[in-house]
């Protein structure tokens, strides 16, 4: 017995093939989420009320003899501080996400405790909120774990060889200009030299500035400008290194370091490294065009091991599998065979 058209992804170490299945899927109906009145205090500052010119004219006549009754040193009136209120509508899951963002670096208790604190009008009882606040806090782990394995088996069927990180410098670009330009140059490089990239936007811990980390694919010949060592001093080692530079983009945007990716070892790092941000920030990563998770195959019994997995459907192949496509055979499993293979998400 064969499994045509498996979808077949490398988990680091093993090659693990899904079987195609003809179960119908529906999208399933959500109704709309009820909206809510979110109202927030807001502080602004009157002006002081002034005397009119008038007001002065029309006072009566001071007796120059009769002791004033104003003196040289009184303090000016203290401003007044109104607070208006201000409403927005939207619904809780908007108020959650905006909630979850606001308490970025907490820990998870304390962040539990401000958001459910901050919800707690909207629901009728605090039960009724830490139940919803639960919920929401599955969805969020479930999404990242989604995300995680999602980023594993992209990365796994490529071949990166460096590991860059780059840092705008202020004299040559804003936030937003070094965001929008380090992008197209990005996109300039894979359409014209076939780079391809992973990555995720992060702030520094201390100074906040924001800079890239991303695994990419650079073939021979691509690299624009030149790679040169340049010693520093690094403020988080307390010592000065060396690192590897790329002229091309340190005369564009600041400051580049380029690490090589040597072999696997190196290649998870790097994935833990990339998760890390992702997991402590929240950050999306971003992808470029052409990086698949699975590629297509039709598997033959003398290839598979065993089955594994939940209810144990999926199917756990030998190294040296053989790759069909349509009937037709391409070859034992290699990345020139990949290459050839179709691909899918």
């Amino acid at each position: 017995m064969s499994y045509g058209e498996c979808k077949v992804y490398f988990d680091g170490s093993h090659y693990i093939a899904i079987p195609h299945t003809t179960r119908p899927s529906r999208r399933r109906f959500r109704p709309p989420e009820e909206e809510i009145e979110v109202t927030e205090q807001e502080e602004e500052q009157t002006t002081e009320q002034e005397v009119t010119i008038d007001a002065e004219e029309s006072a009566p006549p001071e007796n120059d003899d009769a002791p004033s009754s104003h003196t040289e040193n009184e303090e000016e009136a203290e401003p007044t501080v109104e607070k208006k209120p201000r409403s927005r509508t939207m619904t809780r899951k908007e108020l959650f996400e905006e909630l979850y963002q606001k308490s970025a670096g907490q820990s998870r208790s304390a962040r539990k405790k401000f958001i459910v604190r901050n919800m707690k009008p909207y629901f009728k009882d605090e039960d009724s909120t830490i139940k919803y606040v639960e919920v929401q806090f599955e969805r969020k782990l479930r999404n990242l774990i989604c995300r995680r394995i999602r980023l594993t088996r992209k990365v796994n069927l490529q071949d990166f060889n460096y590991f860059c990180t780059f840092t705008y410098d202020g004299a040559k670009h804003t936030e937003e200009s070094f965001m929008r330009k380090l992008r197209g140059c990005f996109k300039m490089m894979c359409h014209r030299k076939g780079w391809k990239y992973v990555g995720v936007w992060e702030r520094s811990p201390e100074k906040k500035r924001l800079h890239f980390h991303g695994l990419f694919y650079i073939p021979d010949g691509a690299m624009p400008g030149e790679l040169v060592e340049v010693k520093d001093y690094s403020p988080i080692k307390k010592k000065v290194q060396t690192t590897i530079q790329n002229t091309y983009f340190n005369e564009r945007f600041g400051r580049s370091d380029f690490k090589t990716v040597d072999d696997r070892s190196m290649l998870g790092e790097a994935i833990a490294y990339l998760t890390k941000y992702m997991e402590k920030t929240g950050e999306k990563m971003v992808y470029s065009k052409g990086l698949p998770q699975f590629f297509i195959s039709d598997i033959m019994d003398d290839d598979i091991v065993c089955t594994i997995g939940n209810e144990e459907k999926k199917l756990l192949l030998y190294d040296d599998f053989s790759c069909w496509d349509e009937g037709c055979y391409m070859g034992q499993v290699s990345k020139g065979v990949i290459d050839q293979m179709r691909k899918c998400n």
